[in-house]
């Protein structure tokens, strides 16, 4: 099992926590490794629902920068991993719950948006910078917890929005203080573990059904306009500027 996280079982309940300092953002092989690990979980009969947390400074920032601008031919494989992942919250067959803390990013807004039922700390914060990454994608996922232009304002700016402000869209369920953020999302977790395991693994499917739209296919269809930004010298200049922590010259 990857070391950027771990995984109990107690009681019905399945915790999986995110933990790769300094900032949780995983490389293109933890990301296979998660979403693995998160349809494991899935579909073990033990597992009623999920609880996806992290421990450190922020909840995840994303994909792993450094590797991409080391090896820009893995963004394949890195689009991979985040689909595979997305897709393993989103069309799991029991509830996923995520807590979320600190910084929430990229690939972070992925986990969250596909998630059902979101509860956050009171100093969580939530950006999809990706334009300023040189990547696309995570709008499709962002659009489950902001309107089209909340969403289109946070893409083409990259600025971040706090939970207490983000409170008022209607995503989060509960905010509380960082220090009562893991019970928040047991207690939640505590009631749905308590109904029967078959009809709540029918409700997530039937819910899954009545979305409008196919959450998977709007962001594969992102993923086609992050190469598309991969072939362009700016993205390459984002990367490394990224690395050595200066502005970005266009």
């Amino acid at each position: 099992m990857s070391q950027a996280f771990q995984t109990t079982i107690d009681n019905g309940i399945a915790e999986l926590v995110i933990n790769k300092p300094p900032v949780n953002a995983l490389d293109s092989s933890e990301w296979f490794a998660l979403a693995h690990r998160i349809d494991e979980l899935g579909h073990d009969p033990e597992v009623r629902v999920i609880v996806i947390r992290a421990e450190g400074r922020g909840f995840c920032a994303g994909v792993d920068i450094k590797e991409l601008d080391a090896h820009p031919e893995r963004i394949v494989a890195v689009n991979g991993g985040n689909y595979a992942t997305f897709k393993a919250v989103h069309r799991n067959p029991v509830p996923v719950i995520v807590a979320v803390h600190g910084f929430v990013l990229g690939g972070g807004i992925g986990i969250t948006g596909a998630a059902d039922i979101v509860v956050a700390s009171d100093c969580a914060t939530f950006a999809l910078p990706e334009v300023d990454r040189g990547a696309m994608g995570g709008g499709a996922h962002l659009q489950r917890l902001f309107p089209v232009q909340k969403v289109r304002y946070l893409f083409f700016t990259g600025e971040k929005i706090g939970a207490k402000e983000a409170e008022r869209y209607g995503f989060i369920e509960r905010v509380v203080p960082k220090a009562e953020l893991r019970e928040a999302a047991l207690e939640i977790a505590r009631k749905i573990a308590a109904k029967s395991p078959s009809m709540i693994r029918i409700a997530k499917e039937a819910l899954n059904g009545i979305e409008d739209g196919n959450l998977e296919d709007k962001y594969r269809w992102e993923q086609g306009f992050t190469l598309q930004a991969y072939t362009s010298p700016d993205s390459a200049e984002t990367r490394r500027a990224f690395v050595e922590k200066r502005e970005a010259k266009f």
